[in-house]
């Protein structure tokens, strides 16, 4: 049984190691501790199975801009489960709960770049079809929009910030 939960201080090496592992490289790691610094908010989940942290999860701002405003939202990243537990749902489940989270601190909007074959299952879609684009130079459906607020993007268009830590990822 897989128990999701918010990461503590005594998660952090063992978050590494998931990132590290899940990535094949350290960048994501130094992206979550970079995070975990400066960005706020800063919502961090664990997966635990048997008293194993095996999986874990980050949302962190995002701003989306245009001409004439600016509006916040939470960026999905990273998503990380260990090799040996992938493929199991742990992935899945940090994903549902990581929103479920989102909606309890009143986000309306979450972005992510990701597989296109993954993240509409939990009601993300291609962000251009909200208008919605992203600063990175990315295929369309990999950058997707789930608005956890039905309506929350309507009349709303522009170019997903992320912080700037991002750019070293």
């Amino acid at each position: 049984m897989v128990t999701i939960r918010i990461e503590t201080t005594c998660d952090y090496s063992a978050i590494r190691k998931i990132n590290e592992l899940a990535f094949g490289r350290p960048n994501e790691a130094n992206l979550v501790d970079a995070l975990r610094q400066n960005a706020d908010p800063f919502i961090s989940l664990v997966a635990e199975l048997s008293g194993q942290v095996v999986g874990h999860i980050v949302f962190s701002p995002v701003t989306i801009e245009n001409d004439n405003s600016v509006f916040t939202a939470l960026g999905l990243a990273p998503l990380a489960v260990l090799p040996e537990f992938q493929n199991r749902g742990i992935g899945s489940t940090l994903v549902r709960a990581g929103l479920e989270k989102c909606q309890q601190l009143e986000h309306d909007i979450v972005v992510v770049l990701g597989h296109p074959n993954f993240y509409p299952r939990f009601g993300f879609i291609p962000s251009q079809e909200k208008g919605i684009r992203c600063e990175y130079d990315v295929p369309d459906d990999v950058f997707m929009i789930a608005e956890l607020n039905p309506e929350t993007l309507r009349g709303r268009k522009g170019l997903v910030k992320y912080h700037p830590e991002f750019s070293k990822v």
